[in-house]
């Protein structure tokens, strides 16, 4: 098949085939949801399916809440169009997991219940430490919403066909909608079938193209990057070679560190992703589920190896930059190039899949949040039913998705990797430092977590707001339109684009400068979170205040 012309690319496929395969994803994983996961829930099954999933289970459940439409569009775009560069991604993405795996996973599981702040405030007083890790947890799942569902209206164009602000504000309202009924209907267990059945079908997707790839060069991989390079004139042998997207510059390494600390560290300090551990009976099968997932999430970024040097060579990187979506349309695209309408149809619904695991994923951790956090701990002091913490988590999951739907519209047109790094870099910063002190230093106390946390998450945003990814960025010569976020204004004094590599290492001190200029310590009760964190013994029991 020839090279796709760039005006041909965005009338590609059959929107109706595509249309009709996503709506047959959602009918049928709805109908799942309601078998499986209906009827009432005490906040244990709500929140955390009262631990009914095996580590098997719940690793590809983690695969499914980790692996994004950033992951599966993204990086293979990035690929494309920056080579080895780009595959950097997913290295940082993958080595993540050995850190959640080594830290914070087992201990995790043995010594919270339901949220991460049952963790952060164990052996610390609750309401301040609470109030802290809820509003962390609030902004980096806020902003990760904001991400997936700008996504969804930002994709529409090329995937379904659809063009105008109405369609794809309409998208993002179905994508929401169907996301509340999930969470509402199923609670954890219902969203766990989702997003297992949905990594299943992604990894799946994303292999079939690998092979019929690697198949268009006789299986020779030589062949393939050699077809790449030799597709790529800008690149060409480059793409194989670090320095396309960082190392061109003194600052562009920098800022390659920074992204790095900040995918690195941050996975472990994604409340959603923290929150899955909680789905499995004993800490070996939240060891276990790890496992799982870095088996399934590492060799899924293999595969987005081959998807990304294979758009690189059938689709080309004139076609995928003039693409509806850039970057992120070189998955599609070369979907469509391998199997025509049904192909591309097949990865649409993935795609959209995709987001909706996602999104519901993050929906049911912010109202745990809300519900548990919030409500029972802070305003009723522990003392509020089940029926109502349940109630209450609901109303939380309609609020959070109906913000969610409003967000993604106005940020549809934004720079999503923008609001990816934001939740990364927020994550890293505000949550894993008070994790880590709070598991591992017995002198760490209340005013250290305070300042690790509020100084991790004013110091992330506000370097983020005051750096190139917001204003500041050249104009780009085939857009006319600058990179940074907002147009035709420049108020940048940091130079990086992520703030990691400032805002993580001054939380971790904020922490210790906390902790040490306090006279709060409680011997006891460290001990007792030490024996529980190596043991388990005493999970499940309610948080004493």
């Amino acid at each position: 098949m020839a090279l796709l012309p760039a005006a041909e690319a965005t009338s590609i496929g059959t929107p109706a085939l595509n249309i009709g395969i996503f709506a047959a994803f959602v009918v049928i994983t709805l109908v799942i949801v309601i078998r499986v996961a209906s009827g009432k829930k005490t906040a244990e099954q709500y929140y955390t399916a009262a631990g009914a999933f095996n580590g098997r289970q719940n690793g590809i459940a983690i695969a499914g809440d980790y692996l994004s439409a950033a992951s599966f569009l993204g990086i293979a775009g990035a690929i494309a169009l920056q080579g080895y560069d780009g595959f950097l991604y997913s290295i940082g993405f993958l080595v993540a997991w050995l850190v959640a795996l080594l830290l914070v996973a087992e201990l995790m599981r043995n010594t919270g219940r339901f949220t991460m702040a049952d963790v952060l405030s164990y052996r610390l007083k609750q309401r301040p430490v609470r109030i802290a890790t809820a509003t962390s947890v609030i902004a980096v799942s806020f902003f990760y919403l904001l991400a997936q569902m700008a996504g969804a209206g930002g994709l529409v164009s090329l995937l379904l066909g659809i063009s105008g602000e109405t369609a794809q504000n309409l998208v993002i309202a179905v994508v929401g909608g169907v996301m509340i009924a999930y969470v509402l209907i199923g609670g954890m267990k219902g969203t766990t079938w989702v997003q297992i059945i949905k990594a299943l079908l992604l990894i799946a997707g994303t292999f079939v193209i690998t092979v019929w790839v690697l198949g268009k060069y006789g299986f020779n991989p030589s062949a393939l990057f050699q077809a790449a390079a030799d597709n790529s004139p800008k690149a060409g042998e480059k793409l194989f070679e670090p320095g396309l997207k960082y190392g061109l510059t003194t600052t562009t390494k920098i800022d390659f560190i920074s992204l790095s600390m900040a995918l690195v560290l941050g996975t472990a300090g994604l409340p959603h992703v923290l929150q899955r551990f909680y789905t499995v009976p004993t800490s070996q099968q939240a060891r276990k589920s790890v496992e799982w997932a870095i088996w399934l999430i590492g060799g899924f970024y293999l595969l987005t190896l081959v998807v990304g040097y294979g758009a690189a060579a059938l689709v080309g990187p004139g076609a995928i930059a003039k693409a509806p979506g850039k970057a992120n349309a070189a998955a599609p695209l070369l979907a469509y190039e391998l199997g025509g309408s049904v192909l591309l149809g097949i990865i649409s619904g993935i795609a959209f899949a995709t987001i909706l695991a996602v999104v519901a994923g993050l929906t049911i951790t912010t109202s745990a949040t809300f519900a548990h956090d919030l409500y029972k701990e802070v305003f009723k002091r522990g003392q509020s039913s089940q029926d109502a913490e349940v109630r209450v988590a609901r109303i939380a999951s309609v609020v959070i998705g109906i913000v969610a739907i409003v967000g993604g519209i106005f940020a549809k047109d934004q720079n999503i990797a923008f609001l990816v790094a934001l939740a990364f870099a927020v994550a890293a910063s505000a949550n894993l430092p008070t994790i880590l002190y709070s598991l591992f230093w017995k002198g760490f106390n209340t005013r250290g977590a305070l300042f690790s946390i509020y100084g991790g998450l004013v110091s992330a945003i506000g370097l983020i707001v005051f750096s190139p990814v917001v204003s500041g960025k050249p104009v780009d010569a085939a857009t006319g339109k600058s990179l940074s976020m907002l147009q035709n204004v420049d108020f940048h004094w940091f130079p990086l684009d992520n703030p990691g590599l400032v805002s993580i290492p001054l939380a971790f001190f904020l922490g210790w400068l906390g902790s040490v200029t306090s006279k709060e310590h409680n011997a006891q009760k460290y001990a007792e979170m030490e024996v529980r964190s190596l043991t388990g013994h005493g999970v499940g029991e309610a948080i004493s205040h």
